[in-house]
């Protein structure tokens, strides 16, 4: 990473320009800004599941059909997934601060109009919007992060807070979307984010430091509408084929099939590039190939099953959408706790244990919840969820810890974009694949239902809220029969899928052997201990430290924090 001067003094391109009153070994004007950066990540993350509840509210007002309903729904997470590359690396050329600020004002915009849109079209507009904001806020969110807090141990200790955070967020979503459209209207779960709008711009751009990371080369446009592009198609494949669509359905292959290509194309670029767009020699380096790959195989194995977990606690147990967000909130809580004391649990385990027991542990949660049946047991679920929380929390963290800080400060948002895309691509794959393996699972259970037609039975075999609607129309004891084997096999199902589930986790602990064994920290100590004069050290000193941070790709990144401490 080279480094320019001004005014006599150098300056690391990764140093924040208008960072003042905190220096680097001390104060507390970043634990400000880490609450500034975590109420952005809170905002995005309940968005991204507060409509969920809203859903029936809008079909009833807007009247959309299934695929405009389809794409209001989905439309968020896809736009903010294909974009998330294209934004963070934006943000590390032309100033991470100010991509976060736009983030900020088009987020609001978007839910103002959103709010009040007269019809689907427009409310599908004002979704996209809200991707591309969230696009440009959540990486930015994290390389910020990984600016502000040089020090490894504070950084972890922050990380564990924002990841605790985005717990939160996806759990308050449905519980806030529900109050609110109970005692409003749809309208409301999009209204709820301007006042905090009209807040973190001006204290956003007060607070928060302005940071770039190197600056040769032009940006590669044509590179990043590859990435975008290439995202988008293949979320969009993936999502069709988690909502029930086979994968060598034409309108499911083709998509994925360009967006694969593309992505090649992309990967060839960037190697030939002298700068590239995305730094792929991140890659080569195990702690950051494995941490990214752990984060696939984390969502990859859980938000499917999330999804169908909650379609047992109100389809076969009865309870309300309220109640079953109620029952989901242990989860939220032992995920809070994880990333509270993560920071402590890594110091002393390391990462390669701190991954590979959190994968154990959730696997042996997700295990443990095959004692569900068609009868509540609050206890066994209740449990279940702590450990499920716990485990997959110290799994995210101590994954996204380790990757960031494989990542040089210069190359935080590209690293933080990655590591986002990888969540969202899990997300996405892990609803289709269980989701698959859940229906693989049910359909024999409903096919040949004594008294049921063919036709019925073929119907009932979508899923199990239709399953429900065909037994109402049939009536009788061949409705009965049909509910009753329709609730079993959906149990049966969930079993498999469980089983399925543990089995992705414990493959997630094996590879999490590869990480590094221990907590290297010794950089930021001996940064920490020196004092100005010997931090700053000659320009033919930090010549040689340039030199070095740049041609040996298994070197610890270089820290900006002496820049910073000579500076303040």
């Amino acid at each position: 990473m080279s480094g320019t001067t001004t005014a006599g003094n150098r300056r690391t391109a990764g140093v924040p320009r208008q960072w003042r009153g905190t220096e680097a070994s001390g104060g507390s004007n970043r634990w400000v800004v880490l609450l500034v950066l975590c109420v952005s990540l809170l905002l995005v993350a309940v968005d991204a599941t507060v409509l969920h509840v809203a859903v029936p509210a809008v079909t009833e007002d807007l009247r959309p059909g299934g695929i405009e309903l389809l794409w209001i729904v989905d439309v968020y997470p896809l736009v903010c997934a294909s974009l998330l590359i294209l934004f963070g690396t934006l943000g590390d050329r032309v100033g991470r601060r100010r991509v976060l600020l736009l983030g900020y004002a088009l987020f609001g915009a978007a839910s103002a109009i959103a709010a009040f849109a007269p019809n689907p079209q427009v409310l599908i507009v004002a979704r996209a919007l809200l991707g591309v904001g969230g696009a440009m806020i959540m990486p930015a969110t994290l390389s910020i992060l990984r600016q502000v807090f040089p020090d490894r141990r504070e950084r972890a200790l922050a990380i564990g807070v924002w990841s605790a955070v985005a717990a939160v967020g996806a759990a308050v979503g449905p519980l806030l979307g529900g109050f609110l459209v109970e005692n409003f209207w749809w309208g409301s779960v999009f209204l709820v984010n301007l006042p905090l709008m009209v807040v973190a711009l001006p204290v956003g751009r007060w607070l928060l430091p302005e940071s770039t990371g190197d600056k040769n080369g032009p940006w590669d446009v044509l590179g990043a509408v590859m990435a975008a592009c290439g995202l988008f198609c293949v979320v969009l494949g993936v999502k069709r084929m988690g909502s029930g669509a086979g994968p060598l359905d034409a309108v499911t292959a083709a998509p994925v099939l360009v967006g694969v290509v593309l992505l090649v194309l992309f990967v060839r670029r960037q190697r030939r590039r002298t700068h590239p767009l995305v730094d792929l020699k991140l890659f080569a380096r195990p702690a950051f190939s494995i941490s990214v790959g752990c984060i696939v195989l984390a969502l990859l194995a859980l938000v499917g099953l999330e999804l169908i977990a909650a379609q047992y606690l109100q389809l076969v147990l009865g309870l309300t959408p309220l109640e079953t967000g109620l029952r989901l909130l242990p989860l939220t809580f032992a995920a809070m706790a994880a990333g509270l004391v993560g920071s402590r649990m890594l110091q002393w385990l390391g990462p390669r244990v701190m991954v590979a027991v959190g994968f154990a542990l959730t696997a042996l949660a997700v295990l443990s919840l095959t004692a569900m049946g068609q009868s509540d047991r609050p206890a066994v679920l209740v449990g279940g969820f702590i450990v499920l929380g716990f485990g997959l929390e110290t799994t995210l963290f101590s994954a996204y810890e380790s990757m960031l800080n494989e990542a040089s400060s210069g190359s935080a948002g590209g690293a933080a974009a990655i590591g986002e895309t990888s969540y969202q691509l899990g997300a996405g794959i892990g609803i289709a694949l269980l989701g698959s393996v859940m229906n693989a699972a049910y359909k024999p259970g409903v096919s040949s239902v004594p008294g049921v037609p063919a036709s019925a039975s073929s119907d009932a075999s979508q899923s199990l809220g239709a399953a429900y609607k065909v037994s109402d129309r049939l009536g009788g004891h061949a409705g009965e029969a049909l509910r009753s084997a329709s609730r079993a096999a959906f149990v049966h199902g969930l079993h498999v899928t469980l089983a399925v589930s543990a089995g992705l986790l414990l493959l997630g602990a094996l590879a999490a052997l590869r990480l590094p064994k221990v907590m290297e920290c010794a950089a930021d100590d001996e940064g920490s201990t020196q004092g100005p004069a010997e931090q700053q050290g000659s320009p033919d000193q930090q010549g040689a430290a340039d030199q070095q941070g740049t041609d040996a790709p298994d070197a610890p990144p270089r820290l900006d924090r002496a820049t910073v401490a000579a500076e303040s």
